[in-house]
């Protein structure tokens, strides 16, 4: 299968990035074919020119790149920290010029664009991992879970991705390096959950 990875973090240092190593490591030993955006490496722009607004807009060349991997993955894994209860402004910018009417989802004939959209991505199963510096009671008591809602009900079920699992590990600050190694593991154990060797035999 082919799986599209985005990562979001500047710090090449970062557990995010250990994080996306060990899931490639996971996929590529499944037999899966990854294919692998570090937004910053790339320096992707995240702000969304009117230009691309359309439907039938003329992409940038880097544009249309994202978005024939984005059509043509059969899962998707996205690796970010957690921002303001956000992804980070690049991975936001991401899923603006992305995942895209065409692309990731279209209307009826007929609608306005005020109905429900009928989604595109041939991806069956999206995972996302994620990182945060604040408790989980803290979170939830008083921030309650956005990005479950964002990458769940607003993007991956809007876009037809149904299958959907994220992680969050916390706190990453005060983490020891054993703590770090049991997560990567949690991490490749997911990956092998949600996209085993099996799944490229079944393909």
């Amino acid at each position: 299968m082919k799986i599209l990875m985005i990562l979001g973090h500047p710090d090449k240092n970062s557990f995010n990035h250990a994080i996306a190593a060990a899931a490639m490591d996971t996929l590529e030993a499944n037999g899966h074919t990854v294919l692998f955006h570090d937004l910053y490496e790339e320096r992707f722009d995240p702000a969304l020119p009117s230009q691309e607004i359309a439907d039938q807009a003329i992409l940038p060349t880097d544009i249309e790149l994202h978005c024939r991997d984005a059509a043509a993955a059969d899962g998707m894994v996205i690796v970010h920290p957690n921002w303001w209860e956000q992804p980070p402004a690049i991975v936001k910018g991401w899923v603006d010029r992305v995942l895209r009417p065409g692309v990731a989802y279209r209307f009826l004939d007929g609608d306005s664009g005020a109905g429900t959209p009928v989604g595109l991505l041939k991806a069956k199963c999206a995972v996302v991992f994620n990182t945060s510096n604040t408790p989980e009671k803290r979170e939830r008591k008083v921030f309650g879970d956005p990005l479950e809602m964002l990458w769940k009900n607003c993007i991956f079920n809007l876009c037809g991705v149904n299958k959907f699992y994220r992680k969050m590990f916390r706190v990453v600050v005060t983490s020891t390096m054993e703590q770090r190694q049991a997560w990567l593991g949690e991490v490749r154990d997911s990956i092998d959950r949600y996209f085993s060797a099996d799944e490229k035999i079944k393909k």
